[in-house]
């Protein structure tokens, strides 16, 4: 089976590592010599063998979601999602300084899949039969559900019976804005969620409603300005995008969701992020389907 160049140059360097330490000897019991975590090798011609060799990774997030992805006065992403990309990185051999981020909203994640403007998409993304005609889904790695965002003052909607036949904001594209539609709300719909925040204040819609980490995290960034009310009533899996039928990378990248949930580095991502905010729940199965 031939592996990728990459492989050599992990051995050249594990080669070059067992030298020094020859050359070092054991220098009667000083501390022991570091050692070099060898890299990750591919089959050749698979999406996870050309990441590697690239050293380099294109990843799809959202810019304005508060605890999954939101870019702050740094200039990078930080979030629950962001994390979880840093995960699949990593097992490419990719250092996070050699990860590409591209702001992906509701409607533009299967076009930047398909045209290949991004390597996989990690932006509160739902798993869906329709989607996965085009794009296909690694996980799904949590478990989400619509929701519902008021003003802090606003006790007369208490779930989504009292959305019917009212403007309630959210995104083009999403499945929550059809679900507003399908329920008999009057959906007024932008590109971000950040954007339903002024007509809310202003009146102009009674509420927002998509998924409930989402509305947590816009309304832990404004507290004391809006709630989250009602029980979910949907259920959002969240998934990794990546191209159609490229089934050797969904598997891997299922692979590596479970290692994290084996070894601690998923709820370490949760807790440093979304968990800050929102209780641990054990992660969902990923679907191999």
């Amino acid at each position: 089976m031939k592996r990728m160049r990459i492989a050599l140059v992990a051995a050249a360097a594990v080669s070059a590592l067992a030298l020094a330490g020859c050359a070092g000897g054991d220098g009667g019991g000083g501390e022991a010599e570091p050692t070099a975590e060898p890299a990750p090798t591919f089959d050749e011609g698979t999406t996870m063998a050309r990441l590697a060799e690239a050293g380099e990774i294109n990843v799809g997030t959202k810019f304005d979601q508060p605890l999954f992805g939101l870019v702050g006065p740094s200039g990078v992403p930080e979030g629950f999602d962001v994390e979880i990309a840093k995960i699949i990185a990593s097992e490419l051999g990719i250092s996070e300084d050699n990860i590409n981020w591209t702001e992906t909203v509701s409607a533009n994640r299967e076009p930047f899949i398909q045209n290949g403007d991004v390597d996989i998409v990690v932006a509160t993304y739902t798993i869906n039969d329709k989607r996965k005609e085009v794009v296909s889904f690694a996980g799904p790695y949590y478990m989400a559900g619509q929701s519902i965002l008021v003003l802090a003052d606003n006790d007369d909607i208490e779930s989504e019976e009292d959305l019917v036949g009212q403007p309630v904001c959210s995104v083009t594209g999403s499945t929550p804005a059809a679900k507003l539609a399908e329920i008999g709300a009057e959906p007024v719909l932008t590109d971000t969620y950040s954007n339903c925040l002024e007509p809310l204040r202003s009146g102009q819609v009674v509420a927002v409603s998509t998924d409930n980490v989402i509305l947590a995290g816009l309304a832990a960034q404004n507290e004391g300005e809006f709630k989250v009310v009602g029980e979910p009533f949907t259920e959002e899996p969240y998934g990794i995008g990546l191209a159609l039928e490229d089934t050797e990378f969904r598997n891997w990248i299922n692979d590596v969701l479970e290692a994290a949930y084996e070894d601690g580095r998923y709820e370490e991502a949760w807790n440093s992020t979304a968990g800050t905010v929102l209780p641990f729940v054990e992660p969902p199965a990923p679907d191999r389907y």
